[in-house]
């Protein structure tokens, strides 16, 4: 499905300091406690992380501040070697696009194809259909949607939905690719098929941030682990 022409290790490598900085970082929505608390942490490009905390201890939080969708209360985040908070709208914009993400809300558009979802960020590029159908078709039938190419959302399974979600944000080929639970909705067969594509992925060069409550996915893995508890951030701790 991928070869290593697809994704060169530098696009994501040339990044000579960590590609994801989060210094002394807080952030508390309105007229509530801090969600997190004074987090920090380095990732280096090309590296592949767990994050992991029962429900609620802030993991999607986090994620949506590395993809630039919250603004920290305070502290910093450095992406790509920038200082965010620093940067005007129209470069930070510039910066998501380098980044993939799943999300547990899926976002797929409701009137468009699973086929036409998932082949729509390539499509907002101005990419030639010829070029990419291929590589669409074999991706769905990877992560199992090859028979259902043609189906509205609407008519997807949850699991279905998540993993038209997941090929979509690998198909963009992202420097950094968060999924926030993506393996949450499917069985452990195809848990483990989506883990061999992020791992396929990372080693193309890509940067994988995964944020999941699941131990046996954290151990069908060596890859590094952070843990978040009560607001705070700890290193090298399993679930």
């Amino acid at each position: 499905m991928m070869s290593s022409t697809d994704i060169s290790p530098t696009q994501s490598r040339k990044w000579e300091s960590d590609i994801i900085k989060l210094e002394r970082v807080g952030l508390r929505y309105p007229r509530g406690a801090e969600v997190l608390k004074d987090v920090d942490l380095s990732l280096k490009a090309g590296s592949f992380t767990f994050v992991t905390g029962i429900s609620g201890a802030g993991k999607s939080t986090l994620l949506q501040l590395i993809n630039l969708n919250l603004r920290p209360s305070r502290g910093l985040v450095h992406l790509f070697g920038h200082d965010t908070s620093a940067l005007p709208q129209k470069e930070l914009l510039v910066l998501k696009r380098r980044i993939g993400m799943v999300l547990q809300d899926f976002r797929l558009i409701d009137h468009l194809s699973v086929f036409e979802n998932v082949c729509l960020p390539l499509r907002v590029t101005g990419a030639v259909r010829e070029d990419y159908k291929q590589d669409v078709l074999e991706l769905l039938h990877w992560v199992g949607l090859g028979r259902r190419i043609q189906a509205l959302p609407a008519t997807l399974s949850g699991g279905e939905k998540q993993r038209a979600a997941i090929a979509r944000a690998v198909l963009a080929k992202p420097h950094i690719l968060i999924a926030d639970e993506p393996t949450g909705n499917v069985d452990s067969q195809i848990s483990q098929r989506l883990l061999r594509l992020f791992i396929e992925l990372n080693r193309l060069g890509t940067t994988i941030i995964i944020a999941t409550h699941d131990p046996n996915l954290i151990h069908s893995h060596t890859a590094d682990v952070v843990k978040i508890e009560k607001g705070y951030l700890h290193k090298g701790i399993g679930s």
